[in-house]
């Protein structure tokens, strides 16, 4: 039998009070933990973990008074004996020290175990029991009678362990058990397993307690069908992926979690499969009171997987008030029913490198998108992502450049070969959409298929992103401004997010927002050139000309990692990404360097020979210089090759000297810009 413990254990401990026929619990409950009395052991999820006889008796008692203070005194009375010559003060700190280590607690911050300053101890914890087989106890409110259905109950949770419910209070037992009222006032909005309103949530990555290390990206793939689970539902913010993993292995406090994240809740657990079954340990916790929420461990056949997934996410959703949607008819998704297979693995593999948007990363992004389809030909996310590589190949800059007509080409047959096998993954609509936008300027087909992408998962950041640009283009400012937010929102910790939303400040010429936003782009990853770029052309337009040269010059000594794949020998001098060059030249020529400036056109002409290098990039030193013939000229080569640089006309800054040239309308007509 199973309660969740709303008082205290001590109704469970007789002593000489209480009558000696009440039952002994068999396992304690808390978290991702239990405690084994009739085996003297502590085990998370399932699995023992070594712990010294002194912390274990000390974690005994304080799992006999939860929510109790545990005086020194009392400790040393039941643990270290008059007759034991030890240094008390010293053994205690050390099995306090060594039992928080074991349940990953923090002092400054605990989870479990409290510390009270010169007095004692507390556990604060929810936690629940479960009983001797064949021995009775009171059932707590709304525990079923017996003989009613056998099914697992999942522990009611409850923001306090201290109190069964009104119906308890009857049992003199349970009184003796009770706490203050003010205790129960804190935690009221909990009792009798009431939904908590979340609305926002990260699953941080779930734990592998396998013994073999390579079962790592199954941890991995279960954290991101979570996510994809909870993403389904528009009435909640779900931290996507991209963020989350940024936690592995960290030891971070939860509240410090929330707070980078923004969210009010967290889910985290472990995963552990053992030949044909699979353990999955989850617990719900309020991040930033960093309180248990709700627990519960789910043992199945390896088999059952599939719907393993749906019914952990149900839960956690249900708890959380939220209605996850069902999508009628829709196939059964390979990354469940296939697990044990390499293809979703290499495809996450694939959109970690394609996040990066270097030369090199965009290389290996798509080495794994095909390996991903060899495994699995009908994996339409793997489609996806190739569809999304060859869209970007024209941008990157690295060996593998293509110009639009060839790049675009491929990525449209691959997106729709993604349709075909799954019309219902957002991805494959973003991707489309995508297209329709920057290649075939296609304005109502492609915010039809952003729509779709966002409809079916509400929490997918890059439609969000996607979408945004578009919505600049046409004009529609605040909400591109929205849209980005958004996308930020739900990806916060992406250097690609954070980067798009400062291009929205600068298009909308908030320049001091685009800085603060590229320098956040910075801070997670101090490598990243494009917000570099972004940084220096924002000072270009606000006529700090040192400053924008400063970071163009750094962009381009860290760009050579954009330009080079990992295949092609790095020459002694690695070439700057064209954009780079595009820029520097241009602030160049406008801070009055004219011949530095020329000098950049001429390097970007020679790098235009060995590789794509859009048109446009040329007609930016050109402006900077003043010849706006010859820019002209270039702008109509990028109307040639449907560059989506064009797309940015209207609301370029940097394209106003020729905003007065009929010339100038007559190219944004040509190509159906508002």
């Amino acid at each position: 039998m199973v309660h969740s413990c709303r008082f205290t254990l001590g109704a469970y401990f007789p002593s000489s009070k209480m009558s000696s026929t009440v039952s002994k619990p068999r396992l304690i409950r808390f978290g991702l933990f239990e405690l084994d009395y009739r085996a003297g052991e502590l085990r998370k999820t399932g699995i023992r973990i070594k712990l010294q006889d002194q912390p274990l008796q000390v974690l005994e008692l304080l799992l006999q008074r939860p929510g109790e203070l545990v005086t020194r005194d009392e400790l040393r009375a039941s643990i270290w004996p008059a007759d034991t010559f030890v240094d008390f003060d010293k053994g205690l700190y050390t099995a306090v020290n060594r039992l928080r280590d074991a349940l990953q607690d923090l002092a400054e911050n605990p989870r479990f175990i409290q510390t009270v300053p010169k007095r004692g101890y507390r556990f604060i914890a929810p936690v629940s029991v479960v009983m001797e087989a064949g021995e009775t106890q009171p059932a707590p409110t709304g525990a079923k009678p017996s003989g009613s259905e056998p099914s697992r109950e999942p522990p009611h949770p409850t923001p306090h362990w201290l109190i069964w419910g009104t119906r308890a209070v009857v049992s003199a037992v349970v009184l003796a058990g009770l706490v203050t009222a003010v205790r129960w006032q804190q935690i009221q909005s909990w009792v009798g397993g009431k939904k908590i309103h979340v609305r926002s949530l990260a699953v941080l990555p779930l734990e592998n307690l396998a013994a073999d290390p390579r079962q790592d990206p199954f941890a991995d793939e279960m954290t991101e069908e979570l996510i994809t689970q909870f993403s389904k539902s528009a009435d909640w913010r779900v931290i996507s992926r991209t963020s989350v993993m940024q936690y592995k292995g960290t030891r971070k406090p939860l509240p410090q979690i929330a707070g980078e994240l923004n969210v009010d809740a967290v889910v985290e657990g472990a995963v552990q499969r053992v030949e044909d079954r699979i353990r999955i340990s989850v617990q719900l916790v309020d991040a930033r009171m960093d309180r248990q929420l709700w627990a519960e461990t789910y043992d199945r056949e390896f088999r059952d997987i599939l719907g393993l997934q749906s019914e952990v996410a149900r839960d956690v959703a249900a708890r959380c008030a939220i209605q996850l949607p069902v999508q009628p008819g829709r196939q059964a998704d390979f990354r469940l029913a296939q697990p044990e297979s390499e293809s979703y693995e290499a495809y996450l593999m694939g959109r970690y490198y394609w996040n990066k948007r270097t030369g090199s990363s965009m290389k290996m992004a798509a080495e794994y998108f095909q390996k991903a389809i060899q495994q699995n030909p009908r994996n339409g996310l793997a489609y996806a992502g190739l569809a999304d590589f060859y869209a970007f190949l024209s941008l990157i800059g690295g060996p593998e450049t293509a110009p639009p007509r060839d790049a675009m080409a491929k990525a449209r047959a691959a997106a729709i070969k993604a349709t075909e096998l799954d019309d219902t993954l957002a991805e494959t609509h973003a991707s489309m959409g995508h297209i329709l936008h920057n290649y075939d300027w296609d304005w109502p087909g492609a915010e039809r298929e952003f729509k779709r992408a966002i409809e079916l998962n509400p929490n997918y950041a890059t439609a969000h992103h996607w979408y945004s640009h578009y919505l600049m283009q046409m004009g529609r400012s605040e909400e591109s401004l929205a849209e980005a937010t958004r996308a930020h929102e739900l990806d916060p910790l992406s250097p690609f997010i954070n980067n798009g939303l400062g291009r929205q400040y600068f298009l909308t010429r908030q320049y001091d927002k685009a800085i603060a936003q590229g320098q956040k782009a910075l801070q997670i990853d101090p490598a990243y050139v494009p917000a570099m770029v972004l940084i220096g052309m924002a000072y270009e337009q606000k006529s700090m000309f040192p400053e924008a040269i400063a970071q163009f010059e750094r962009a381009g000594k860290l760009s050579a990692t954009y330009a080079v794949s990992k295949d092609t020998p790095a020459p002694a001098q690695p070439p700057a990404l064209p954009v780079v060059v595009a820029m520097l030249g241009h602030a160049l020529a406008l801070s009055g360097h004219q011949e530095a400036a020329r000098s950049k056109l001429q390097e970007l002409l020679a790098i235009s020979k060995v590789r794509y290098v859009a048109s446009s990039y040329v007609a930016i030193i050109y402006i900077g210089l003043g010849d706006k013939d010859r820019a002209f000229e270039w702008l109509e080569r990028d109307y040639q090759n449907r560059s989506e640089h064009l797309l940015y006309l209207t609301v370029e800054p940097m394209v106003d000297p020729l905003r007065s040239d009929p010339r100038f309308h007559a190219l944004v007509k040509k190509i159906g810009l508002p």
